[in-house]
């Protein structure tokens, strides 16, 4: 049995109506769309059952000052990093035009999917795989914090993942199932190390 039979389709936070729409052509995006959030299975029992806390919600870099875009800012003073010196400044560690592969950002389901995709060899393009990885990482893409690590190639990856979120408009699973099917065997093995 092929790795995506297993998932349901309906289970998923489908995003991709508008972006099917306005963005024909671009396929890699709708594919992205559906699979954005499948590194949410690390809450499931067979997939080592981690609480809800370490696999979902917002992610922030390590390393440096966590900037006030952040949710709830204020429960970072109870972080050891908030005193450390060397990881209290605007750039802590890092520098500026470091890039985002550069900097060690909080571990979730984003992180774990891109870890699944490029493992395995997926034929996504850079901007699907940015999608995937730094979709949960709000203060970057929704208020320009830490903005002084992009480098060009972020850049450009960062106009898709604002596309991408604009696009969240639910859509007839059952319709459009044997497109994003063949989407998945046109960017994936039929088998995944997960």
């Amino acid at each position: 049995m092929r790795w995506w039979m297993t998932v349901t389709l309906t289970w998923m936070n489908l995003k991709f109506s508008t972006s099917c729409s306005r963005y024909p052509n671009e396929d890699w995006l709708h594919l992205t769309a559906l699979i954005h959030d499948l590194g949410k299975v690390l809450l499931l029992p067979k997939f080592g059952g981690l609480p809800q806390w370490a696999v979902v919600g917002d992610t922030f870099p390590l390393g440096c000052a966590f900037d006030e875009a952040n949710i709830h800012h204020k429960y970072f003073k109870e972080n050891p990093d908030y005193n450390n010196p060397s990881y209290n400044t605007k750039n802590g560690i890092y520098w500026d035009g470091c890039g985002l592969d550069n900097v060690t950002i909080s571990w979730g389901h984003d992180d774990y999917m891109y870890l699944v995709a490029k493992e395995n060899g997926t034929t996504l393009p850079s901007a699907g795989l940015f999608i995937i990885r730094y979709h949960s990482l709000y203060p970057l893409h929704k208020e320009e914090a830490y903005m002084q690590f992009v480098n060009d190639e972020d850049k450009e990856n960062l106009k898709w993942l604002r596309i991408f979120n604009k696009s969240k408009v639910a859509v007839d699973v059952e319709k459009v199932k044997p497109y994003y099917l063949s989407l998945i065997e046109k960017y994936f093995p039929a088998k995944l190390k997960w």
